[in-house]
């Protein structure tokens, strides 16, 4: 199931998309009173999910919208806490990020690395990213797979990570490299405001095998910049789940993007980096494509 968040004549509301993809059926039609992503999330239950594919597939309840009528926003426009992500998870993307900041890399990667990002708001399917040109000219892509906690999660064991994933989404992790470098830590360089394209919604966990093994592919004008598997995930989602949980308590509705494959555009020689204008999408298979352009 594809659920996601619309906005019609002003109200935001939250919907599941017909198999076919050209509607949207409304969850207050299910008798589902969850005003936003984040408030069902929390609420989520089976009974909720198969009330919803039962009454689509028989028919109980007819697609109220057209997606052309509406305006798709991000799945969750305004996340509850700062984004969890990795850093250089993929061995290419590591081995690319290291030349570009002309460090040696021997080839071992013994530990995760973890850094945050904070979205204000996400920049939904066909928003704008902004280029901020008065702080970098260095304006960079990463296409990822992110998953979304469904529920609070404390000393989780790896083989039980998959009950606790609500679904997964597609992240753009946009970056400013010279700030990102400048101040020897990601999370000003990368949390922006409009740095977060995510969506264009959010796939139940169910309709994807786990743990993922999915394509994943960007575009920058059409030109195939990155073409990884979720398969060479150096930290793999159970192993992050494990290992983050240990720690500390994952509320539900976190969102935590798993890295990006070779390909971003810091490791060509010379550097491709974005400018206004450009046009930027982010493929995973199973999900689908988020299209962003560079304002």
């Amino acid at each position: 199931m594809k659920l996601l968040t619309f906005r019609k004549d002003g109200a935001e509301s939250i919907g599941a998309l017909s198999e076919n993809g050209k509607y949207v059926y409304p969850l207050t039609a299910f008798g589902i009173t969850d005003q936003s992503m984040n408030e069902l999330i929390d609420n989520w239950t089976l009974e909720k999910k198969e009330r919803i594919e039962n009454r689509m597939s028989d028919g109980g309840v007819r697609p109220e919208y057209r997606v052309t009528e509406l305006e798709i926003l991000a799945p969750i426009p305004v996340p509850k806490q700062d984004m969890i992500c990795l850093g250089i998870n993929y061995m290419e993307h590591a081995a690319e990020s290291a030349r570009y900041k002309k460090e040696a890399f021997g080839g071992e990667r013994p530990y995760a690395v973890y850094f945050s990002k904070r979205i204000n708001e996400a920049v939904p399917d066909k928003g704008v990213i902004e280029s901020h040109s008065d702080l970098t000219d260095s304006l960079d892509y990463e296409a990822e797979l992110a998953f979304i906690v469904g529920k609070d999660a404390k000393d989780v064991a790896e083989e039980d990570v998959e009950e606790y994933i609500f679904g997964y989404t597609i992240i753009n992790d946009v970056s400013a490299r010279e700030v990102q470098t400048r101040h020897k830590q990601w999370y000003f360089g990368k949390s922006l405001d409009r740095f977060t394209p995510m969506g264009p919604w959010i796939v139940t966990a169910d309709e994807i095998s786990f743990p993922p093994r999915l394509a994943v592919r960007s575009r920058v004008n059409g030109e195939l910049r990155q073409d990884g598997n979720t398969k060479q995930l150096i930290f793999g989602i159970p192993h992050i789940m494990q290992e983050l949980t240990r720690g500390m308590t994952l509320k539900a509705g976190t969102i935590v993007a798993t890295g990006t494959p070779a390909g971003a555009g810091m490791g060509f020689d010379p550097p491709k980096f974005l400018k206004p204008g450009d046009v930027v999408e982010c493929e995973i298979e199973s999900i689908g494509r988020l299209t962003n352009t560079v304002g």
